[in-house]
């Protein structure tokens, strides 16, 4: 379930700090009632990693409650761009041409849209996002594409390195190619973020707790039943 107090702390801390952090409650494989006592809480920025749980939980609250912005924080595979750009506002995860091609499928409503460039900073073969090197020419890509609201970068370091490496990295790749900034550090490492000014940072475990077999079943118990 969501917790307040925690999510207090830490703003104030990013007061204390002076620094212009927003931060997004990842509320992925939690249930629409921790959703919905975060915003009771005043909360209006969330992030998901799958569109058909975003669905579920988001679709009936956006429309009640334009304050609400949601962020795609995880992979869209390209059959999903069609549904997910009529419910996200923010797409993360901007990682490869055949994805490019389907937002400019959706020239009007991709205007409206903010996007992050993933950078895949560890060169990591298990996880999505481009090659440091690749990031200007990735950049102009979008463009053609007409993909041109880039805020910034975005990206998850490996587990067992140092996270300033990597957003030192991102930092410095920002101001090469003239961006915002970034959308860095989670829940183990936002403190170590907060120091290179990022944008966003993107908490989920430290404002839900850790999720459990308990916790995705409410998740998903309301899941509408297919017609017999």
């Amino acid at each position: 379930m969501f917790d307040f107090e925690k999510y207090t702390k830490i703003k104030k801390n990013i007061a204390n700090l002076r620094k212009n952090t927003k931060i997004i409650a990842i509320s992925k494989n939690h249930p629409l009632m921790s959703v919905e006592k975060a915003i009771s809480h005043g909360l209006e920025i969330f992030g998901e990693n799958k569109v058909q749980e975003a669905q579920l939980k988001f679709e009936k609250i956006k429309k009640n409650n334009d304050k609400i912005k949601l962020h795609l924080t995880g992979p869209l595979q390209s059959n999903k761009v069609k549904v997910a750009i009529d419910l996200f506002d923010v797409f993360q995860t901007l990682d490869r041409e055949k994805l490019l091609k389907e937002f400019a499928k959706f020239p009007k409503q991709i205007e409206k849209k903010s996007f992050f460039i993933q950078i895949n900073t560890g060169k990591e073969i298990t996880k999505s996002g481009i090659n440091p090197e690749d990031t200007k020419s990735f950049l102009k890509l979008c463009r053609a594409y007409g993909v041109k609201n880039i805020c910034g970068l975005m990206c998850i370091p490996p587990i067992k390195e140092d996270s300033k490496k990597h957003f030192k990295l991102i930092n410095s790749l920002s101001k090469d190619n003239g961006l915002g900034r970034p959308s860095i550090g989670m829940s183990d490492d936002y403190l170590d973020a907060l120091e290179f000014e990022p944008q966003y940072i993107r908490l989920g475990k430290i404002l839900f707790g850790e999720r459990t077999w308990e916790t995705l079943f409410f998740c998903f118990h309301k899941r509408p039943q297919k017609a017999l």
